[in-house]
């Protein structure tokens, strides 16, 4: 049986109190030594984390500090052991067929035509009561500007065809509810993909674009995101695996706060 020595040393602690687990520390430890559990940070391992607080700055809750405890001594050489693993771990994910767990292909990629906009419907007649008889004409209907499939962030692999050269956007998944006219406005002559940084494996994101940055020749990103704190990592791990990637491509980050206005954060927004 292997015997376990502790020793008096600085460590990371996670305040659950203000930890929203929002996910914003774990792109800044480069140990992997963070990961979000119930829908908070946690150490993996304390032998993972070195106690140096990289991922101190990264907390908007202001929920980290470094404590010293009775702890694992850090291990560097199982850290990037443990790092190595999960970027296998989320390549093999990445890989595997793109098909939902009943069987159905929902989520084979293709690339398809934007549809043009319809035109306004004509006045009609509803047999229906309870539609109030004659409808009034709708207004003119937005055509969708999405190009290709899947769109969810976790479903697209790093190499897909689309992504070649392409004009990406990242939106948390609520920002195009809550931002009116998200397809004209945003969408348009671009490619995206949508997650939830709080809810999904953010390592996995992290690792898939790692690689599609290193692989894609993408030309620029604008990352969507809510004004809530749980989506600000979605931004952090971006820009970290674009440093990782050693990618110079230009980052905007855009805001979105809950009642659809859109916050210029590092470059000026969509108009």
């Amino acid at each position: 049986m292997t015997v376990t020595t502790k020793i008096v040393r600085k460590i990371v602690e996670i305040d659950e109190e203000k930890c929203d687990g929002c996910g914003a520390c774990i792109p800044s430890c480069a140990e992997g030594a963070l990961a979000i559990v119930e829908g908070k940070a946690r150490i993996v391992k304390d032998l993972y984390c070195d106690g140096l607080g990289a991922c101190l700055g990264a907390c908007p809750r202001d929920a980290l500090k470094i404590v010293e405890r009775e702890a694992e001594d850090f291990d560097e050489t199982a850290a990037h052991a443990h790092v190595a693993r999960m970027k296998a771990e989320a390549e093999m994910r990445a890989a595997r067929p793109a098909t939902l767990g009943c069987g159905c292909p929902g989520s084979a990629m293709m690339s398809m035509q934007p549809r043009a906009a319809k035109a306004p419907a004509a006045k009609t007649s509803s047999p229906c009561a309870c539609m109030g008889g004659d409808e009034e004409a709708a207004p003119e209907a937005q055509a969708s500007a999405l190009s290709h499939w899947p769109v969810k962030i976790k479903l697209v692999p790093p190499h897909a065809p689309f992504l070649r050269g392409a004009e990406l956007v990242v939106a948390a998944d609520c920002a195009p509810v809550a931002l009116a006219g998200f397809n004209p406005n945003v969408l348009a002559g671009k490619v995206v993909m949508i997650g939830c940084p709080k809810f999904d494996d953010v390592d996995a994101y992290l690792a898939k674009f790692q690689e599609m940055f290193a692989v894609s020749g993408v030309r620029s990103v604008t990352v969507l995101r809510m004004e809530v704190p749980c989506c600000t990592g979605l931004s952090g791990l971006v820009h970290e695996a674009a440093r990782r990637a050693g990618s110079g491509v230009p980052i905007k980050d855009v805001v979105i706060t809950r009642n659809g206005d859109m916050v210029r954060h590092n470059e000026t927004p969509f108009a």
